[in-house]
């Protein structure tokens, strides 16, 4: 039996690590089982990767490089993690996906989808998410929210108008794959965007 695959996407600083630490006091109250993973990372050379990505020293990596290591770092997570655990039939949770990757590097890097598609198209083939979770919200009310930049995070200092268009990537990203999206309202409290995160998972039979 195949497990579900579902993934958490979203602007920076949009709340999504809190919402997912939010679903897992959920999760376990009520003895539901899962896993919970992140990208990049996830694996111990994913985690490698991350860090070179990440590293805000790094301001000379190129764009297409940017995007190859977000490949890389999916494929051996996708391989050594979460394709044992879906073939097993257990429910995976991931923070950040292929979507990711698209949004960020295909729409706001300019390198078009065409080309992120190309690279990630094992990904793509064999290991689409059952379901997306998008937590809708601009970047400007995201950042605030957030307190401001993280100044040792390479995306973040990418610059506001990047993150616009990281955004208008996802909101293409969410017509386009209407079916699997499930776009919650992130304005309001935190406690308000997790009832609507935890109630389309039930109404979805997810959990």
């Amino acid at each position: 039996m195949k497990g579900k695959f579902i993934t958490f996407e979203g602007c920076e600083g949009v709340g999504k690590s809190r919402q997912l630490k939010m679903l897992q006091d959920y999760l376990d109250k009520n003895n539901i089982k899962y896993y919970l993973t992140r990208e990049p990372g996830g694996s111990q050379v994913s985690e490698q990767i991350r860090k070179v990505i990440l590293d805000g020293k790094n301001v000379s990596m190129t764009d297409e490089c940017e995007a190859l290591l977000y490949a890389a770092a999916r494929v051996q997570l996708l391989d050594e993690i979460i394709k044992p655990k879906l073939d097993n039939g257990e429910l995976i949770f991931c923070d950040r996906f292929v979507d990711s990757s698209l949004a960020y590097q295909g729409k706001a890097r300019g390198l078009g989808y065409q080309f992120v598609e190309k690279i990630n198209d094992y990904a793509l083939k064999n290991f689409m998410p059952d379901y997306t979770v998008f937590l809708n919200l601009p970047p400007e009310q995201a950042f605030l929210r957030k307190g401001g930049v993280d100044k040792t995070d390479r995306l973040e200092l990418s610059g506001i108008d990047f993150h616009r268009k990281v955004y208008q990537g996802y909101l293409e990203l969410a017509e386009r794959y209407k079916d699997r999206f499930i776009v919650i309202d992130a304005s309001g409290t935190k406690e308000q965007t997790h009832e609507k995160i935890k109630n389309a998972l039930i109404e979805r039979g997810i959990i």
